[in-house]
């Protein structure tokens, strides 16, 4: 199976679709570290780095023939992480923008991915009934990686969509042993990083209740993480027996861990952070090129990214499809 993707960023969701056997021949982003961290992870892929909008996709048609067209529209006007920025309407608007690409190259399958607020988007039925014009019958999916045994909680929308009529579920998707993983599986080993006293000067003071919250709750001498950025009333902590919660663009994640009864914090580095998108290595595949850039950089391309197992999953699943197609051709 050969795919395009589309907004492809460092290629998190592009790595799970190679684990599942597929190859990608066409990847565009308008970032350029995201396209660069891109080509260091797939050197045969042609990368270009430009907004899809001013791209000619009938022009690249002719050179590229996609099975299944992967995409990853702006998320940023539709999620809640943007808190109280306006909403930009040509953000939301770069999912529209796949439908010429989709007319030009016709792959046999679309894949689109974003926030699940996406739903609540006015155009949102618009964009799926468009898609259905063109004669593709669309599963509309809502997936949590940490289902697909990334050490992350993150959900997000797929459409995922079949020019010959397919469906897909959660379930079809669910299958085989997965085993659970948590924050604790992401966290450095070798003690590679500094941490500072909790309780060093200057320290605000935000952060200081935070900590003070979770120890009231797990006591002392039992590790935790502070969550920064948060809007879901848990207390701006969590525990490390649970999967990460869902990675942003911006640094969240403080890691308190705790020496002579003294705590102390570092915060989480991008190294933990491309493991908590599922994209470590494995028995058969290289892991993921760590993001090109400083580490605020690379924090946000992680935050970017799709989940590595997710795809990896619904990849899979229309290999098998596509499998049982041609068996039953012949």
């Amino acid at each position: 199976m050969k795919f395009v993707d589309l907004f492809c960023g460092g290629g998190l969701g592009g790595r799970g679709a190679v684990r599942a056997g597929a190859t990608p021949i066409l990847a565009v982003d308008a970032w350029n570290l995201a396209t660069e961290t891109y080509k260091a992870n797939f050197p045969d892929a042609e990368v270009i780095c430009s907004p899809i909008e001013e791209l000619n996709p009938s022009k690249l048609a002719k050179r590229f023939k996609p099975d299944i067209l992967l995409t990853s529209p702006e998320c940023t006007s539709h999620s809640l992480a943007r808190g109280a920025r306006p909403v930009l309407e040509k953000s939301r608007e770069t999912a529209i923008g796949i439908i010429p690409w989709l007319k030009a190259m016709n792959p046999n399958w679309l894949i689109v991915e974003n926030v699940k607020r996406m739903k609540n988007w006015s155009r949102h039925n618009e964009l799926v009934k468009t898609i259905e014009v063109q004669k593709y019958t669309v599963s509309d999916l809502y997936l949590n990686a940490a289902d697909f045994g990334a050490p992350q909680s993150r959900k997000r929308m797929f459409l995922v969509c079949d020019k010959y009529g397919s469906t897909i579920t959660e379930e079809d998707l669910l299958t085989g042993n997965r085993p659970f993983k948590s924050a604790r599986d992401i966290l450095d080993k070798k003690g590679s990083y500094k941490s500072t006293p909790l309780d060093k000067k200057g320290r605000a003071q935000p952060t200081l209740e935070r900590a003070e919250r979770a120890i009231a709750a797990l006591g002392k001498n039992v590790p935790f993480l502070i969550v920064y950025y948060s809007s879901d009333y848990a207390g701006g902590w969590q525990s490390l027996d649970v999967p990460l919660r869902t990675i942003t663009t911006v640094d969240r994640f403080g890691l308190v861990t705790w020496s002579k009864g003294k705590p102390y914090l570092r915060m989480l580095q991008p190294t933990e952070l491309i493991k908590a998108m599922g994209a470590g290595s494995s028995a058969r595949h290289k892991a993921h090129t760590l993001p090109i850039g400083n580490r605020r950089d690379k924090v946000k391309l992680c935050g970017n990214g799709v989940c590595t197992p997710v795809m990896e999953a619904i990849f899979k699943k229309i290999k098998q499809i596509e499998k049982s197609r041609k068996i039953k051709a012949a």
